[in-house]
């Protein structure tokens, strides 16, 4: 199974295979708008504007399993872009640890190590994927997207 393989669905119910961005960099971010690391959702935003017309895709997937994104996925995709401004697309809510995670997050946690534990220990948990679809690093919630420049470039010219 690789990533290209899953279905997500967007906050507005379309569902779509992640082989849709096959051959363009992913930046894949589990979101929540009332969490205290919120304001990442700028420099989230800030990559994607100045990435995607190079292929990089940054997909937000709210998850209120740390209680901190009350409503469903409707209701923080309209918060993302109210509040943040946010363009890129946004998915449905989701569950990012346990028996009920999303196949996404279970196969990113799976195929990926966090410090001390494969477990999403926060909001803004950030995957970076390559073009292939390979895992190339996990950030922890606190490590700010403004520092992924070098990374993305890298991806980028691959």
């Amino acid at each position: 199974m690789s990533i290209y393989d899953i279905k997500v669905q967007k906050a507005d119910g379309t569902e779509y295979d992640l082989s849709e961005y096959k051959g363009k960099p992913m930046l894949i971010v589990n979101t929540a708008t009332k969490c205290g690391l919120s304001n990442q959702f700028d420099s989230l935003e800030s990559l994607y504007k100045k990435y995607k017309d190079e292929g990089l895709v940054v997909l937000g997937f709210p998850s209120n399993q740390f209680f901190q994104e009350p409503g469903n996925g409707a209701d923080a995709e309209q918060a993302c872009r109210m509040s943040y401004g946010v363009t890129f697309p946004m998915h449905e809510m989701v569950k990012v640890n346990g028996s009920e995670a999303h196949p996404l997050f279970d196969y990113l946690t799976t195929n990926s190590k966090g410090l001390l534990s494969k477990k999403i220990k926060w909001n803004f948990t950030k995957f970076l994927i390559d073009k292939d679809g390979n895992i190339v690093k996990r950030y922890a919630p606190t490590d700010n997207p403004t520092e992924f420049d070098e990374d993305i470039k890298k991806l980028l010219n691959e």
